[in-house]
Parts: C-alpha cells; sequence; structure tokens
C-alpha cells in the first residue's frame, strides 16, 4: 500500500515536470553565482543570475537573479525556493517581433518547488509609450507569492532601423 502511493507521487511528480518543461521553451544562461549561507560538507546556498532571450520578440534578453537553496534538501531537489527573485531586461539589437503577442504572455517558466511553486517571468506591452514591459512572480497552487518584480524595455531605433510599434503585435 505505502509503495502504490510513493508510485503515484513519482507519477505526479514526473506528470507536473513534464507540464512546466513545456511552458519553459529554452534552458537560461547562467552567468555566475554568490555563496549567502556556507554550509559545511553540502553546497551552500547561493544568489544567481541567469540570462534569458525573449524567444517571440528578438534584440530583447532579461536577466534574473534568484536565491537556490544548497543543503541536503537543496542537493536533492527537496528544498522549496523563496519567491525573492529581481528582474532586468534590454535591449541588446535591433528588434524584431516575431508574431502577434498577449498581454501577460507566458515568456519564461521554471519550477521552484518539488510539485507546488513555480517562477513565471510574463511580457506586455504599453502601446501609449511604445514599451514592452516584463514582469517576474512565483505563483503555489494553494496560495500565491505577492512578491514581484517589474523591467521595462522602451522600443527605441537600433542603427538606422526605425523601432517597431509594439501596438501593432497585441492580439485580440
Amino acid at each position: 500500500m505505502v509503495w502504490r502511493r510513493g508510485l503515484r507521487a513519482v507519477c505526479a511528480v514526473a506528470w507536473l515536470g513534464a507540464a512546466a518543461g513545456t511552458a519553459a521553451a529554452q534552458e537560461p544562461d547562467r552567468i555566475f553565482d554568490k555563496s549567502t549561507v556556507w554550509r559545511p560538507l553540502t553546497p551552500n546556498d547561493k544568489l544567481v543570475v541567469y540570462g534569458i532571450d525573449d524567444p517571440d520578440v528578438d534584440g530583447v534578453a532579461c536577466h534574473y537573479t534568484q536565491p537556490e537553496k544548497g543543503g541536503i534538501k537543496g542537493t536533492l531537489g527537496l528544498a522549496e525556493e523563496v519567491s525573492d527573485i529581481s528582474l532586468s531586461c534590454r535591449q541588446v539589437g535591433p528588434v524584431k517581433i516575431k508574431d502577434k503577442i498577449k498581454q501577460g504572455e507566458v515568456v519564461f517558466s521554471e519550477r521552484r518547488s518539488l510539485i507546488f511553486k513555480s517562477m513565471q517571468i510574463v511580457r506586455g506591452c504599453d502601446v501609449k509609450r511604445n514599451t514592452l514591459i516584463y514582469m517576474v512572480y512565483s505563483d503555489k497552487v494553494v496560495e500565491g507569492s505577492p512578491k514581484n518584480s517589474t523591467s521595462t524595455v522602451p522600443l527605441m531605433p537600433w542603427g538606422t532601423e526605425p523601432p517597431p510599434k509594439c501596438g501593432d503585435f497585441l492580439k485580440g
């Protein structure tokens, strides 16, 4: 009986992992980390900086910093990570919006605990200011977290190319 519950839990975790993996189309680039808590014999707690490119908008990159737990639970992937994530996005080349986008669309997602918590980076468009807006937040099945961070990317000319109007690419 106990092994059946364990098998169900493993199957549920595998299914949730596969579902979460479909939202994250790319692996983030790990840029660097800094230890925040020293732990003997196991990995330290760290702040880790990652970089991603917007999959639907060429010329925009985001960097986010998130804490990662060390210790035995962190090493085994059993620690629930906190929701303190910072975000910065910038124009890094000529901006080309590949397809129609919608307000609040997920750009990147990853799990922050074994089952119930995930981190999302979503994108929107401020039509009046011709600015892309990126927000990072974490959510939890039972109770979400109000902790978030926002970054904006005003669409500017790059060389001789005029910037696109993000409002021209909004769905709906």
